[in-house]
């Protein structure tokens, strides 16, 4: 039995919401520990110690919402944020005004990060600066007046967790974009096994049913016919068929996703030469592409294309309905040749230099006439007896000037 590829999601969430968990808890150890070595010089210490209860048990009974981004929701993180601020503004009356003046730290500390990283974790960095900005405006009510050390505790409070919200966004990005590309190379490896299976059992049986019908002839030949086109169709629809499928990668609001999208057979400026050749195909035409794009500017393309359809008329014309076709595509790194042969007869000699003295310019005008336009060439060679070979050639980079002039 084949194996089939399975997709692994990584979340790179998970160790930001564990490192939160652990902050949440040292700070709340941290402010419990500094209240209880400065207990005497509270004005009020009760406030502060009913507060801290409230704290510990607040933090041990939150701690699986602060496990991921599911379980962290609204409703917690405005009553997680309500608890920070309700602890800041009490320091007013557990603590004296005096101790609150020469910058003693507020009940909840540095815990109040952890509630303000909630934010950032979950919502990105527009959620961070909001409760970054009410933590800022109640810790300068708290203080009464604007002390340096305030400012630079809020500042600093601001802008690491607005720089930690927009990492967060970007790593979430990242991971859409990483598992969409793993869905596509496994949807791609299990593509490729399928076509394997199917060239290895249906393709075959339908070559070899064409092959048997031409020999049997009569109904079977007939038979025979209809499994080289229905041949011709698998093996096109396995391969890809005549429309490519492309990954976009797109800048959208929640982040880059990738997206599998069917492009039109013609782009803007640029066309796939495949898409152009592939109607050709039939149970006597076989076509053969290099398996990836062959990008041309649409004009040149299209006469290329052309020209290969001249060509075929030709074989219909000369060799007969029953010869056979192949056209072979090559994608050289300055230029595009295509070739197309058959098994016919063959052109004798003389024969094409005493067609344009007749008139019939088919070779003339409709091959080389095309391709000469394009700053290309064709070349026509025959034997007698062993068919024709007819070689197009397009160069790339006049032509992508071309393509380009023509877009402006």
């Amino acid at each position: 039995m084949a194996r089939r590829e399975r997709v692994v999601k990584m979340s790179v969430e998970l160790p930001l919401w564990r490192a939160l968990a652990g902050y949440r808890v040292l700070t709340m150890l941290y402010a419990v520990g500094f209240f209880a070595t400065a207990y005497d010089g509270f004005a009020r210490p009760w406030v502060a110690v009913a507060y801290y209860c409230l704290l510990f048990v607040w933090t041990v009974a939150t701690l699986p919402k602060v496990a991921s981004a599911a379980s962290c929701t609204k409703r917690f993180l405005a009553a997680d944020l309500t608890v920070a601020l309700t602890g800041i503004m009490l320091t007013t009356v557990a603590d004296s005004h005096e101790r609150i003046q020469s910058g003693g730290p507020t009940l909840p500390s540095i815990w109040t990060a952890g509630s303000v990283l909630a934010f950032a974790i979950k919502g990105g960095w527009r959620w961070a600066a909001f409760a970054s900005t009410a933590v800022a405006v109640t810790n300068l009510v708290e203080r009464g007046t604007p002390a340096r050390d305030t400012v630079h505790n809020v500042v600093l409070v601001w802008v690491a967790s607005i720089a930690i919200g927009y990492v967060v966004e970007v790593a979430r990005a990242s991971e859409r974009t990483l598992a969409r590309a793993l869905e596509i190379e496994a949807t791609t490896r299990e593509r490729e096994r399928l076509a394997r299976d199917i060239h290895d059992s249906v393709l075959q049986v339908l070559a070899m049913v064409q092959r048997r019908g031409a020999v049997i002839g009569g109904e079977a030949a007939e038979l025979g016919r209809l499994a080289g086109e229905q041949e011709v169709a698998l093996r096109m629809l396995v391969s890809g068929g005549l429309v490519p499928v492309s990954r976009v990668s797109r800048d959208a609001a929640d982040g880059a996703v990738v997206h599998v999208v069917d492009e039109p057979a013609e782009q803007p400026g640029v066309v796939d030469l495949r898409a152009l050749l592939a109607p050709f195909a039939g149970a006597r035409v076989n076509l053969a592409d290099p398996g990836a794009a062959v990008p041309l500017p649409t004009p040149a393309a299209r006469e290329l294309a052309a020209a290969v359809g001249a060509a075929l008329d030709n074989v219909r014309g000369h060799a007969g309905e029953d010869a056979r076709a192949w056209i072979l595509v090559e994608d050289e790194p300055d230029r595009v040749v295509v070739t197309v042969r058959d098994d016919g007869p063959g052109i004798p000699e003389g024969r094409l230099a005493q067609a344009e003295g007749e008139g019939r310019l088919g070779v003339a005008q409709s091959i080389r006439g095309r391709l000469r336009d394009l700053g290309g060439g064709a070349e026509l060679i025959s034997t007698p007896g062993q068919g024709t070979e007819v070689e197009l050639t397009v160069p790339k980079e006049k032509n992508v000037q071309r393509g380009k002039a023509g877009r402006r």
